[in-house]
């Protein structure tokens, strides 16, 4: 992916580490996806606050281990986690933690699901097929999801109902597309995704 495109802020950056003092609630969001799918990008485009990274180079044992199909110019992964904040309104904050994409990691970030009300997951239509693992932990652990398609600038455009039918998701499931490195542009894929759970919080509380 090349540099970021020119965009206009949502909300400007708080540059500080205390949250204003009318935010009444907090929202903890996974941001989960395969190998090389944008999820630290996305994180570090979105966090007011400089985030929490955990990347280390990659060595020759991880390409061992790792497909590195579509993704030669990547040096460094994600071990542990990316933490990020975003104050979404006055009353509304998200916190963000991006999980390692490698299969290795599944079971760490299985662990981080607690406590969490859903998760976007980012995918690669040039990937797709590497999603389904993914996204087959989350229904297993009754985690709800949206799914952002990151938008590579190499990647041929596939219509959302296509992508949804390869992806086989739910008609209620968000599909969106994003650009990982525009704040704009991940912040509505985040906004669906809460309007989401929101909206099946409601139903839940009339069943």
């Amino acid at each position: 992916m090349g540099s970021a495109p020119a965009s206009d802020d949502v909300r400007p950056r708080s540059g500080g580490m205390h949250l204003p003092p009318t935010v009444q609630t907090a929202v903890k969001l996974l941001i989960v996806g395969h190998f090389a799918v944008g999820k630290t990008t996305f994180v570090g485009a979105l966090s007011e606050i400089r985030p929490l990274r955990t990347e280390e180079v990659m060595t020759q044992a991880g390409a061992l281990v790792d497909d590195l199909a579509g993704t030669r110019d990547k040096t460094t992964t994600t071990v542990a986690l990316d933490f990020g904040r975003l104050t979404l309104n006055d009353a509304l904050v998200l916190y963000l933690f991006g999980t390692p994409g490698q299969q290795r990691f599944t079971e760490l970030w299985q662990d981080m699901t607690r406590g969490a009300l859903g998760a976007l997951v980012l995918a690669d239509t040039r990937r797709l097929e590497q999603s389904f693992e993914v996204m087959g932990v989350l229904e297993e652990l009754g985690l709800p999801y949206a799914v952002a398609l990151n938008e590579f600038d190499d990647a041929t455009e596939h219509g959302l109902d296509e992508v949804r039918e390869a992806l086989d998701l739910l008609p209620s499931t968000p599909l969106v597309r994003c650009d990982a490195r525009d704040r704009v542009s991940s912040t509505e894929a985040l906004i669906a995704l809460v309007e989401y759970l929101l909206t099946r919080t409601g139903e839940l509380e009339h069943a």
